[in-house]
C-alpha cells in the first residue's frame, strides 16, 4: 500500500515515476501487422520508462492551464504534435537536453477541425529524434510493446478486468491512472484508460505521416486492448481516448 501511495502522489508530480526496462538486459521481439501478414523482429536495449501516463496534472504542470477534474487521470485528445512538444518542455523543465528538434514546414492551408479523420492533414512540422539528447521521448513501437508484455507473451499481462479499463469496466469514462494491478514490471494501464502514442510512423508508403498509437482505449472492446494491436492516426488528431507515456533513453553504465 506505501508503494502505491508513492506511485498515485508521482502522478501529480511533472517528474516521472519511471522504472528500467527490460530489467535484465536488451530484449528480442516480434511485431506483427495482421493487416498486411508481415513480421518482423526488434531488439529493444534498456530504457526508462513512465510507470504511468501522463496526467492531467502532470499535463498542465508543464504546459499550462488548469487541470480537469479528477487530475489524475490520464491526459487526452493529445495530438502526436502535442506530444512531441511536451517531452521537449518537460525535459527543459527538468534540464534535461530535450529530444526532439523541431523545424516548422510550409504545408497547404486546411482546416483540423473538418479535415476528415481517415485523410492525412498536411504535416507543417518536420521533427527530428536527438539520439545523443538525455531528455524525454516517446517509446518507439518496440518499446512500447516490449514494456506492455513484461515478459509474458500471451495477448494480455494479466486478466483484462484487473489490468484494465476498457468497454467492459470503464463506465465509457476516464478513470484516475494506478487503480487497477501493474504489469510485471510494475507499469499501469498501459493496456486500456487512454491509446498511447509511438515515435514510428505507421507505415509512410501507404499510409504518409500516421503514427502508431497502442494499448487501446477506455471505450474498446476486449480485442482492441491486446500488446500485439495496431493501431494509426494522422498526428494531428486529437481523440477523447489518446494520450502519451514518456521514457527515456538509459544513460550508459559507467566502466572502470
Amino acid at each position: 500500500m506505501a508503494e502505491l501511495a508513492v506511485i498515485r502522489d508521482a502522478t501529480m508530480n511533472p517528474a516521472p515515476l519511471m522504472v528500467r526496462v527490460p530489467p535484465e538486459g536488451a530484449a528480442a521481439l516480434t511485431i506483427e501487422d495482421r493487416s498486411s501478414g508481415t513480421a518482423w523482429d526488434v531488439e529493444v536495449a534498456p530504457f526508462d520508462c513512465a510507470v504511468t501516463a501522463v496526467t492531467r496534472e502532470q499535463w498542465c504542470a508543464v504546459m499550462g492551464g488548469e487541470p480537469a477534474a479528477p487530475t489524475d487521470c490520464p491526459q487526452a485528445e493529445v495530438s502526436w504534435f502535442d506530444a512531441i512538444a511536451y517531452c521537449n518542455a518537460l525535459s527543459a523543465r527538468l534540464g534535461l537536453n530535450p529530444v526532439y528538434r523541431i523545424e516548422a514546414v510550409d504545408a497547404p492551408g486546411f482546416d483540423r477541425r473538418s479535415t476528415p479523420h481517415h485523410r492525412p492533414a498536411p504535416v507543417d512540422w518536420a521533427v527530428e529524434w536527438d539520439r545523443t539528447a538525455d531528455g524525454f521521448r516517446l517509446p518507439t513501437e518496440a518499446e512500447w510493446q516490449c514494456a506492455c508484455r513484461a515478459g509474458t507473451t500471451g495477448p494480455h499481462y494479466g486478466r483484462l478486468e484487473e489490468i484494465a479499463w476498457f468497454a467492459g469496466t470503464s463506465g465509457d469514462r476516464p478513470h484516475p491512472v494506478a487503480r487497477l494491478s501493474p504489469n510485471p514490471w510494475g507499469l499501469y494501464d498501459v493496456l486500456g484508460g487512454v491509446w498511447e502514442w509511438c515515435w514510428d510512423l505507421y507505415d509512410p508508403e501507404v499510409y504518409g505521416p500516421y503514427r502508431v498509437i497502442r494499448g487501446g482505449g477506455f471505450a474498446d472492446p476486449t480485442w482492441s486492448c491486446r500488446a500485439g494491436v495496431r493501431r494509426k492516426t494522422q498526428p494531428s488528431a486529437r481523440l477523447e481516448d489518446l494520450g502519451l507515456r514518456v521514457v527515456r533513453t538509459a544513460a550508459p553504465t559507467p566502466t572502470h
